[in-house]
């Protein structure tokens, strides 16, 4: 009887490591501490709300809908006028292109500089 029961654990635990039990264990442990424990919840901070909105609006000086609802106020106002309507779109575009190169050129920029600063530091060792 002895040998059946050290046979059934035996079994059971060469099922386990074969099914790789304990990482699944601990996946699920881990998601059930952090959806019981609440530890993803930041308190909530009406100034810095305010700082990261007023900051947008500073740097974002693009003179195109930024939301759905300015979006679908335009295509209304342009409702009748496909010309007038792909004039608006062309012009967007462009500035939304204007934009997106002017950042991609600041980070090549920052990239240049961190790799010839690198170089400079091993030069120099």
């Amino acid at each position: 009887m002895m040998t059946l029961y050290s046979n059934a654990i035996a079994y059971l635990r060469s099922l386990a490591k074969r099914l790789q039990i304990q990482q699944y264990l601990a996946f699920a442990l881990v998601g059930f501490l952090l959806l019981t424990t609440n530890a993803n919840a930041a308190p909530h901070n009406d100034a810095l709300a305010a700082k990261v909105r007023e900051r947008i609006e500073q740097t974002d000086q693009a003179d195109r809908p930024k939301t759905t609802g300015e979006w679908n106020r335009e295509a209304q106002e342009t409702e009748g006028n496909p010309g007038k309507r792909l004039g608006r779109i062309a012009k967007e575009s462009g500035e939304a292109f204007k934009q997106f190169g002017s950042g991609y050129v600041k980070g090549a920029q920052e990239t240049a500089s961190d790799v010839q600063g690198g170089a400079a530091r091993a030069i120099h060792e």
